[in-house]
Order: structure tokens, then sequence, then C-alpha cells
């Protein structure tokens, strides 16, 4: 990239080519060490690592965290029940204890971020298709500093001064799914980068699921067709956490904080149904009716045909 761009093969602006022209030990120098990872460095992240085509650099800004992680993907042009149910994923995800990874993108990325934050348990990352000092798209840095707020980081391979030229971001979609244990595809055409990220899913033997969809919908047609090849359908936020639970091992988060305690104080003063307590909680409802029914045996909540209340 450094060499491609040297030669004039990529557009940059006038000081991120005046950068481009030094050294690659001078471009490092002129980053912050901390946010300069070498592959083969003990805080690169192993799982990346591991892989043929790793980036021999990342630059990051904040701490990417160790715990396995789950990417969540999907087109730009998303609709409004994409963007819930990715938001629901990203929610349900991080409750668990499983940090989301995405692109940051506009759409489906963007919500998925977002509902990770809103878990308020555990931080994610994005990966940029661009340098640290130009998140893309504009409108997300405050979601990408919020992110970093959190204990969680934006990552790139990208140089700083580089520009979101759209063939970066293809390169872009290996580094999602190298960092990821599992990859979700919420709504994707035939042809986009969440079927990118897909492919290098299959390509790093990374466990994959897809959203299904309307047949007649071309944001469903990509999900649908991962279906039919093998990718492993969501049915539901509970049959997705199962299945990850297969595939990853129980979730970090109920192994541990979920407890009768934790499950009470879920349940809030209003009560709530069985299936509203296992989206809060992130837990099938198999392990979540072992949990009531201790709370139950110890006096502190009442179940009837589903309905949980605080005694």
């Amino acid at each position: 990239l450094v060499a491609a761009a040297r030669r004039g093969r990529v557009r940059l602006p006038a000081g991120a080519r005046e950068v481009l022209g030094w050294s690659e030990q001078r471009l490092l120098e002129a980053t912050p060490p901390d946010q300069v990872m070498m592959l083969g460095d003990p805080q690169y992240p192993p799982q990346l690592g591991q892989l043929p085509d790793a980036p021999d650099v990342l630059f990051v800004q904040g701490s990417i965290p160790p715990e396995p992680m789950v990417a969540v993907v999907g087109t730009r042009t998303c609709t409004g029940y994409g963007r819930q149910v990715a938001g629901a994923i990203g929610r349900a995800s991080a409750g668990a204890g499983w940090p989301v990874v995405s692109g940051l993108a506009r759409g489906i990325d963007g919500a998925a971020h977002r509902g990770s934050l809103a878990a308020g348990a555990i931080p994610g990352v994005a990966v940029l298709g661009t340098g640290l000092d130009l998140v893309y798209p504009a409108e997300h840095a405050d979601l990408a500093q919020a992110l970093i707020r959190d204990g969680g980081a934006v990552v790139t391979e990208y140089p700083p001064g580089t520009r979101p030229d759209g063939w970066r971001f293809p390169p872009r979609n290996r580094v999602i799914s190298g960092l990821a244990s599992a990859v979700v595809v919420v709504e994707a055409p035939v042809k986009g980068g969440s079927l990118i990220t897909a492919a290098h899913a299959l390509d790093h033997g990374r466990p994959l699921f897809a959203v299904p969809g309307d047949i007649d919908r071309d944001t469903s047609r990509g999900c649908n067709m991962l279906i039919r090849d093998g990718a492993a359908p969501v049915l539901d936020i509970e049959d997705l956490i199962t299945g990850l639970s297969f595939v990853l091992g129980p979730p970090p988060a109920a192994e541990r904080s979920v407890s009768v305690h934790v499950v009470t104080e879920a349940v809030g003063s209003g009560g709530c149904s069985v299936d509203d307590l296992a989206m809060r909680l992130a837990l099938p409802v198999p392990e979540l009716l072992t949990l009531i029914a201790h709370a139950e045996s110890a006096g502190e909540v009442t179940v009837e045909n589903g309905w949980i209340e605080r005694r």
C-alpha cells in the first residue's frame, strides 16, 4: 500500500502524500507507540495474527478486548427492520460477554455498534478502511470515540492520512472476519462487502450465521443465499445466542455474573415475561429457566404463565 501510494497509484491529499514520502521507519516513529501493533508483537490479536493474510501493521486507538468477538455486518442501505435486528444482536452479543466487531459503516454496522454500546456490558471494535485520523463516514466519529471511551478500540491497517477510497474496504473486511470468532450477516444484497466478509469467514474457518428475509427483497437475497449454502439461520435473538454458545462456549457474562440475585434484579419492579428476561440477560431460555426456578425456591420471584414478578 505504501509503495503504491508513493508511485502515485493511490489518490491522497498533499499532506498524506508528503507523509508517505517518509521511510516506513519514520512513518512508524511519527505514530504514537501505543497506536502501533506489529505482526508478531505480544499484543497483536492472536486470532488475526494466525491468518496468512494478516496485516503486517495495525494502527489502533483504544484496547482490543481479549474475549472472543462476534462480527455483525450488513448493507449500508438496510431496512428499518434490519437496523432493529442489528441493534438487538449487538446488545445481546455484548450483553452475553462477546464484544461486537464491525466496520463502522452506515446501516447495519452502525446499528450493531450502537446496540453493543447500549448493552453497557463490554466494549467493541470498529475496523476502518481509512487512517485513524480520518473516520469514515464522518457522522460516525462520535460513535468511534464512544467505543474507545467505553474501553474498546478503533483499528485499521492503513497509515495516517489514508482516504476512504472504495477499493480499500474489501481488504478491510478480512480484518473484521480475522478478529472475530463468529460472523453474523444481518442484511446483504448478492453483491457487496457483507458477502466478501462472509467469504473471508469461510476461508478463516469462522462459524457463519445469517438472518433470513423476504425472498423478493434485494437486501435479503445475499443472506438467503448464505443460508442455502450452509450458513446457520438466525430465527430470533435467543436462537442466535444459543447457536453462538455451541460454537464459542458458554456466554462469558453468564459465567461471570449471572446469579439468582442478578435474575431477580433484572425482572424489575413491574415484572416481565421469560422471553423479555432472556433478552435482557442474553441467556438461552433453558439456562434462564433453571435460574428462575432457583429464584422462585428462594422466595425472590413468583412465576405464572410465563410472567415473572419480584416478591
